[in-house]
Order: C-alpha cells, then structure tokens, then sequence
C-alpha cells in the first residue's frame, strides 16, 4: 500500500500479539498469527468501512514464559508505550483504531494504554481473540486454530500433553515462578487431540466476534470492546 491510497479517516485494526514459547510443536509467533489473522479476516468482513491492517505488533509481556528459548518479552510497561506512542501517530491521519489481541498477558499495557489514549481525546479501543472454551497455553484449542492458519509450521510430532489442571490452580505456581516451574515442556493442556477442522470453527467464531464487537464499537472505561448480545444478555436477565 503507497500512501495515496491510504483511506482518508481510515479505521485501522492493529494486530498484538508475542513472541514466546507455545510448547516444542507450536512457532513462537503463534499469538501474533492468531491476531493478525482474526484481524485481517475481520476488515474482510467489513466491506463498507475504509478499513485499513497495520502491521503487527509482535513483541509483548510474556515474562512468565521467560524460562524458554526464543521468549522474547518488552515488559508491560515497554509495551503501553509502544500502544500509546502508535496511536498517537496514527491518530494524525487515522479515524479510529482498534487493537486485536492474541496474547493474554498484553492485557495490562492495553488497558492501560486505552484507558489513557481515550482520555487523551483518541478514538481507540481493543478486542481480544478468545475462542470459547479455550484451554491456557499450546493446548487443543491453540494447536488446532494454527493446524488451520499455519499447518506447515505445527510439529504435531512433537505435541505432548503438559500440565492439565484447571488455570485457577496453576496461576499462584505461574504468577509466582513462571510457566516452566508448572509444565517443562511449555505447555498447558493437551494438544494430542487438535485438528484443523476444529481450528477453522474456531477461527470463525473468533472474527465472527470481532465482526460484531467493531461494528457496535461499545467501549467499557478501559477501552475493552463490549459484547452487545451479551451485554442485552446480562440486561434481560437482571429485569426477568
């Protein structure tokens, strides 16, 4: 894209993701893939807005995956100045931004960042990609969505079960000392079982989600795009 074609006010969906560990059978751009993929599939159902893909924000806060090779993290704070400092620039010829996530521990620094930018004035806001149902880190639903983006770079060979209790236990050991004290082998989960058919349904439903979170644009205090159908969800129940 040259900058003449640019769209004037253009909506732009910037994709965040990481570069970290996700077991021996998954790349460590597989948060990055995910966001940038849900991302670009999102603008394509969105035919009617100017919407424009910025390049992906790759680097993010995976410190609790410090203890692998190839983890590569900035740190929360690196992070909000990095998502702050890019809205900043992009609000000079852009009309809204949205921030797509892949990666759970860039939740901080996009709150924060969010939460300042919009006082600041700036028309920004973010989504998360969270398949439902999904289990923690490089497990079935992990391996499955990248058996359907990037088959050639999953090494299901390798895939082994890591450790499968319930996130609730594992987070005091994970928050503590990180994934590796918890599973070895980076994993969190089973991935034996994942296919890329059950990938593509996942995907789906993840720009399916995000489809509807952009278009309604309904915004919380920290910029986390709302849900409007669970939001009438909630409403409906609470007057019943």
């Amino acid at each position: 894209m040259a900058w003449p074609t640019v769209p004037e006010r253009a909506l732009v969906l910037v994709p965040v993701g990481s570069t970290e560990q996700h077991g021996p059978h998954l790349p460590l751009h597989t948060d990055s893939t995910v966001a940038e993929s849900v991302a670009r599939a999102t603008l394509r159902q969105l035919p009617t807005y100017d919407g424009v893909l910025a390049p992906t924000i790759a680097y993010g806060a995976s410190g609790e995956h410090a203890g692998f090779p190839g983890t590569l993290s900035v740190g929360h704070e690196a992070l909000r100045a990095v998502l702050v400092e890019t809205v900043r620039s992009l609000s000079l010829w852009a009309g809204r931004v949205v921030f797509v996530n892949g990666h759970g521990g860039n939740v901080t620094s996009l709150d924060a960042a969010c939460a300042q930018l919009r006082d600041e004035g700036h028309d920004v806001s973010w989504l998360g990609c969270d398949p439902p149902g999904g289990d923690a880190h490089a497990g079935r639903t992990e391996t499955s969505v990248m058996l359907h983006l990037a088959p050639d770079d999953v090494r299901m060979s390798e895939a082994a079960p890591g450790d499968t209790r319930p996130l609730p236990e594992l987070l005091p050991l994970l928050m503590a000392h990180g994934v590796r004290a918890v599973s070895p082998n980076g994993v969190l989960g089973d991935p034996t079982g994942a296919t890329a058919e059950e990938g593509r349904a996942l995907v789906e439903v993840m720009v399916s989600r995000a489809v509807r979170l952009v278009t309604a644009d309904l915004a919380d205090f920290r910029g986390r795009l709302v849900d409007p159908f669970r939001t009438a969800a909630r409403q409906g129940a609470g007057e019943a």
